[in-house]
């Protein structure tokens, strides 16, 4: 238990339903959704919905969607990968020939087709009791009738002024007279409003093969990109088997790739040869294994991971013990050794995370994303959707793994997790932070699992983060972290940076079979709140 004298959050507990997110609107919405009779799938699509009006920066109905689904709490975990896809005429060939060496963040070659409105309609017809029609209903409203700017949404928002000239027209909606909304006003969207009110009537075709589609498509090639109304048309995601280890009698789910779940699991795989029982949770030997496991684990990424459908990627042997001893007895405990992982292509995303468990236990982690803030700064003029950069995780050498090619999947940062013990769901959580993920959901579990903390505490503690491919292997570390601890791990050989912002954001909801509660914890470092009731 939380000294109560000290600043800081408790955790949210109740017996029937709860929802955590990174912001109060749609934490409240998700509620209202329970309470009204509709079940946790119902509650997390609106959520998120909504998230993509009031909190534009990180995410929206133009970027992509992962989900972790257990019914009624059961321990057969449903995953869904919500991601999109290149267009058909983007070849390797094709961008060397254009001499284009990188997928640049602010040009139609990052943007991928979004999956997000094919992922919920899909899961709301399969897993929920309410229509898309109707779940999109309160994002409506806030986007055509406003919602106030808040703080983390203020502070990112004052923090990409150059990221939103790139296009008039989303200049035009982000920086009215010329400045971002400040804190504390009124924004409004109603070109989304109109947008997402022809999706509510016309269902998810409205968006991959209307007018909504011939408008992003007729943007995206007069910026001279490669997209289609065909490669609009064809967008779907679909489910897949999940992949999971164990941890500290705990089994631990992610999606497989194209996603980095796997890469948080290596990551566990590789932390549970420590004895974490002999060291403070912030001493410089704790975190410097968490600095040299996240080295490793980050090299095997950026090395590995791609579309399985395209590209072979070694699911098996990056979840194998064995290897995970390999690396781990790379690790040297006096000083730090491991070299830096090859450069991402990308760095510094936005993300939106949520959980929701119902009265029936049916226990949702959802994660959905434009990558950067506001994706590639490139909005729609007639539908006001802003479109994501996650093609901008992808290679341009043809040698690589994750090279782009004709309808292939990016590598993906942005992964939800679920835990189970004793043949049930006990948690659905997420870490939000771009390419920090994998390394937030290991140090969010081991603060929970090794060290006894709550699911708020455990969000709570100071975070850093190893950045990959820095060649002087920077860490960025938040200013939690007690100075005798940096200059301890500076001794050992590490250097440090402070983030630009905040590290990440997190949410969990943790399901106490035994007493018939939850326990809920919401991220700090954003605007949200867990709820029950």
């Amino acid at each position: 238990m939380r000294n109560l004298e000290l600043p800081g959050r408790s955790v949210a507990r109740s017996m029937n339903g709860m929802a955590a997110t990174s912001h109060a609107l749609a934490t409240l919405t998700a509620i209202n959704v329970l309470q009204d009779g509709g079940n946790a799938m119902d509650a997390a699509v609106a959520a998120c919905a909504v998230q993509g009006v009031v909190e534009p920066e990180s995410t929206g109905i133009g970027g992509d969607c992962f989900v972790l689904y257990a019914p009624r709490g059961s321990a057969d975990i449903v995953a869904f990968n919500g991601s999109g896809r290149a267009p058909k005429a983007a070849t390797a060939q094709w961008y060397a020939e254009q001499g284009i060496d990188k997928l640049e963040r602010f040009t139609p070659h990052s943007v991928t087709v979004p999956g997000s409105i094919d992922a919920w309609a899909q899961l709301l017809r399969d897993h929920g009791t309410r229509s898309l029609g109707d779940m999109l209903q309160p994002a409506i409203r806030f986007a055509r009738d406003g919602y106030v700017i808040t703080e983390r949404v203020a502070t990112d928002w004052e923090g990409e002024i150059e990221a939103l000239t790139h296009d008039p027209v989303t200049s035009g909606i982000f920086l009215p007279n010329g400045k971002p909304p400040a804190l504390g006003s009124v924004h409004r969207q109603p070109l989304l409003a109109a947008s997402m009110e022809t999706i509510a009537e016309q269902g998810r075709d409205a968006f991959y093969k209307g007018a909504i589609a011939e408008d992003l498509v007729a943007h995206l090639r007069e910026l001279g990109g490669l997209h289609s109304l065909e490669d609009f048309a064809e967008a779907a995601g679909e489910y897949v088997d999940p992949i999971k280890s164990a941890y500290k009698g705990y089994d631990i789910y992610q999606c497989p790739p194209n996603g980095q779940g796997v890469i948080a699991l290596l990551l566990l795989n590789i932390l549970s040869g420590f004895d974490f029982s002999t060291m403070e949770a912030m001493s410089a030997e704790r975190l410097h294994i968490e600095i040299e496991a996240m080295r490793i684990a980050y090299q095997e990424r950026d090395a590995r991971l791609a579309d399985p459908a395209q590209a072979e990627v070694p699911v098996e042997q990056l979840l194998s013990a064995d290897y995970a001893a390999k690396l781990r007895s790379r690790i040297q405990m006096d000083r730090a050794s491991v070299p830096p992982a090859p450069a991402p292509i990308a760095a510094h995303a936005d993300t939106v995370y949520l959980s929701v468990v119902d009265k029936d236990r049916n226990a949702v982690s959802f994660i959905n994303s434009t990558f950067n803030s506001f994706g590639s700064g490139i909005t729609g003029p007639k539908s006001g959707i802003v479109l994501q950069n996650r093609g901008g995780a992808f290679s341009v050498d043809p040698d690589h793994p994750n090279c782009i090619a004709p309808g292939k999947r990016p590598m993906h940062t942005i992964i939800p997790g679920m835990v189970v013990k004793d043949g049930r769901a006990v948690m659905p959580f997420g870490v939000m932070g771009g390419h920090y993920q994998a390394a937030g959901h290991a140090r969010f579990l081991t603060n929970l699992f090794d060290y006894g903390l709550d699911v708020q505490q455990s969000m709570d503690m100071p975070r850093l983060f190893a950045l990959p491919g820095d060649d002087e292997t920077e860490v960025e570390a938040e200013s939690g972290i007690p100075q005798d601890v940096i200059a301890k791990l500076e001794e050992m050989g590490h250097r440090f940076c402070e983030p630009s912002k905040p590290i990440g954001g997190s949410q969990a909801i943790y399901i106490d079979w035994e007493a018939g509660a939850l326990a809920g914890g919401s991220d700090p470092r954003k605007d949200g709140c867990a709820l029950g009731y």
